[in-house]
């Protein structure tokens, strides 16, 4: 699928990407939508309403991954109501065997995600993820969402890359368009971001449900001189 003695880097968003996304889809569209409902004793329907609209007027802004700003438009304490669901921060089944095999294959390894750090914080602590990385950045560190160019120019410049010789994946086919447009050499998506939701079509990316169908070739390049 890709010329994996041109990259150097691969480039890998979180959620969905790495982490099964169920964990902020019922986050966020289940459990914040009823724990609105009960404070302000208004129904579910009117509060799943009222979050719909309030995604959408920040949707590919740095805040709308931005825990504290939630904290200050629902008056709810975002934190903690996560840690009453850690049980469902799952890592992708076939993350860590592709990870594994990217250090074998000599490549760095860098996350790239918009998750506030706070949400980082508490998904590495608990998944095995941070075994599987080398380095890592939250958009929040920088002062932009990945849809934005200046991400790229700070993450470019922060570990030293060759944009053309980096893969990034990630399951938004927005995002990925950016990265290209900031000169990222090549794209990679995911089609089955949920593992409870089906899989989605890629119109303008290559696009995969399981990455150890690139192990085979991924190992392949690494043994050819």
């Amino acid at each position: 699928m890709f010329p994996w003695r041109k990259i150097d880097t691969v480039l890998l968003d979180m959620d969905g990407t790495l982490l099964d996304l169920h964990f902020d889809n019922h986050f966020w569209l289940n459990l914040i939508p009823k724990a609105l409902s009960e404070q302000r004793n208004i129904t579910e329907k009117a509060a799943m309403e009222w979050v719909e609209t309030s995604y959408q007027n920040v949707e590919g802004t740095l805040d709308w991954y931005c825990l504290d700003y939630w904290e200050r438009q629902m008056g709810l304490d975002i934190m903690t109501l996560h840690k009453t669901l850690v049980d469902k921060i799952q890592l992708r089944q076939d993350s860590l065997p592709f990870l594994y095999a990217l250090k074998q294959a000599d490549k760095r390894r860098i996350l790239v995600t918009n998750a506030h750090p706070k949400g980082l914080a508490l998904k590495l602590q608990h998944t095995d993820l941070a075994l599987g990385l080398d380095e890592m950045i939250s958009s929040h560190e920088t002062g932009y969402p990945k849809e934005h160019p200046l991400f790229w120019q700070q993450l470019f410049q922060r570990f030293n890359l060759d944009p053309a010789r980096c893969l990034f994946i990630d399951d938004n086919e927005a995002i990925l368009a950016a990265a290209k447009l900031a000169g990222v050499g090549y794209q990679l998506g995911v089609t089955n971001p949920d593992s409870q939701k089906p899989v989605k079509p890629f119109t303008d990316f290559p696009a995969i449900a399981d990455y150890r169908h690139l192990l085979d070739e991924l190992l392949a390049s690494d043994s050819v001189i």
